[in-house]
Parts: C-alpha cells; structure tokens; sequence
C-alpha cells in the first residue's frame, strides 16, 4: 500500500502509483468549497471543459451529432452519475419499530450497482447485497436501494462504496449488525490495460454479529440463493 502524504502529486507519483488502489478514508475525497457554487453553474463550467477536452482531441463540434455533446456530459455528471456527491440528494432512511418481532437477518440481494471508477472515470457495473439484523428497528426495502446508489454515484472506488452502505445502515438502523458484499466488474480493468473482459472484483464489509462465522456463512449463503422467479 503507498501512502498519501500531499493532496498534491507529481507525474512521476502518479506513475509510480499506477493501477493501485488507494485508500485514504472511508469518506469521499471532497474540497471544502465542493458546494460553493450551485449545480447549474457546475454544469456550465463542466460543458466549456467537456468541449475543450472534444476539441484538443481533434473532434469537430459543429457536426450535429456532436453539437450538444459537452452540455449532456455535464448534466449526466452533475444530475446523474455524480449526483450522490451532493448530501441534498442523500435518501432519508425512514425507519420504523419492528412490531412484527422479526428476529432473523434480513437480506436484499442483487442491488444493482451503477458506479465511476474515480482514477479513470470508466463504469463500475455489478450487484450488492445487503443485510442486517433488528434490533428494534426496520427500514423500507426500496431504501436499501436507495442507500446503494446514493453511494454510488460519485467517483468511487469499490472498498469505500462497500464500506459507506454499511456505515450508512448502521447509522440509519442504530445497530452494527450490518453487511454488504459487492460484485463488480470496472470498465478500467475490462476496456483498457490488461483488457481482462472476464475478471470481478468482490468486496465484503461485515458489522457486529456479521463478523461471527455462522452468521457469515448465513449470509454467503442467502446470496447463493436462486432467485429466478420465471
């Protein structure tokens, strides 16, 4: 593992590093100005980049095809592919008594995940699971989801989403007893250097009574689960 000592790198620390992944935290690298200016003057700033970008690289703007190019980039990164980098657009976890007395794991499988690898800016497409168990509190299903793409969309890289939709649940639940496995694959790895269109990556952030073995292998194994309804 290199470690970051400067927010600021040379080329040739940047080439040293290579295809490594960094960790420095489990929260999103932003400036403290990230929301000084509004998403609307966000995107007018991102559309002049995304045309110049076009532009050095030889691309002739006034054909019609290419013409409203850099401003639907900037919308997607700002409306879109990064809106999770906005706290505004940050779901409220609703959560509510668990009157029922469920007492077993809850499990939501094969969320789908649409991410950005943050050092090529290339998709990250797979699934994530995620579980946790009561402690006197339940929370929507569709918020699981929500909390996953949330999470997703903005510059990421795979161990940090895993990690922010556990601490996101357990914050949420008021419980540890939460974990996530996510299945990947990254465009970085499949489309460019070593063009492995084959390979995954899997990550797993286990809380509380996750970390124990029986409960673990529990919840490898509900993910095993066919859930071909057809």
């Amino acid at each position: 593992m290199f470690e970051v000592n400067s927010n600021k790198m040379n080329d040739d620390r940047i080439d040293e590093i290579g295809e490594n992944h960094i960790g420095t935290s489990a929260k999103t690298p932003l400036r403290a100005d990230a929301f000084d200016i509004s998403d609307k003057e966000k995107i007018e700033k991102i559309q002049e980049s995304v045309r110049e970008i076009l532009e050095t690289l030889g691309m002739d703007l006034t054909d019609d095809s290419m013409k409203g190019t850099p401003k639907r980039v900037a919308k997607a990164f700002v409306n879109e592919l990064f809106m999770g980098l906005n706290p505004e657009n940050k779901p409220e976890a609703s959560t509510f008594d668990n009157t029922y007395k469920y007492g077993e794991m809850l499990v939501e499988k094969n969320i789908i995940v649409y991410s950005t690898c943050e050092h090529h800016l290339l998709p990250i497409i797979g699934r994530a699971h995620v579980a946790y168990i009561s402690n006197g509190k339940v929370i929507g299903l569709s918020k699981m989801n929500r909390i996953v793409e949330y999470y997703a969309k903005r510059p990421q890289v795979q161990e940090r989403l895993t990690m922010q939709v556990v601490q996101a649940m357990q914050e949420a639940l008021g419980t540890q007893d939460v974990a996530c496995v996510i299945d990947a694959k990254h465009l970085c790895v499949n489309s460019r250097g070593i063009k492995d269109i084959e390979s995954s990556t899997v990550t797993a952030e286990f809380g509380g009574a996750f970390k124990n073995k029986e409960t673990k292998r529990e919840f490898l194994d509900y993910i095993k689960l066919n859930t071909d309804f057809q």
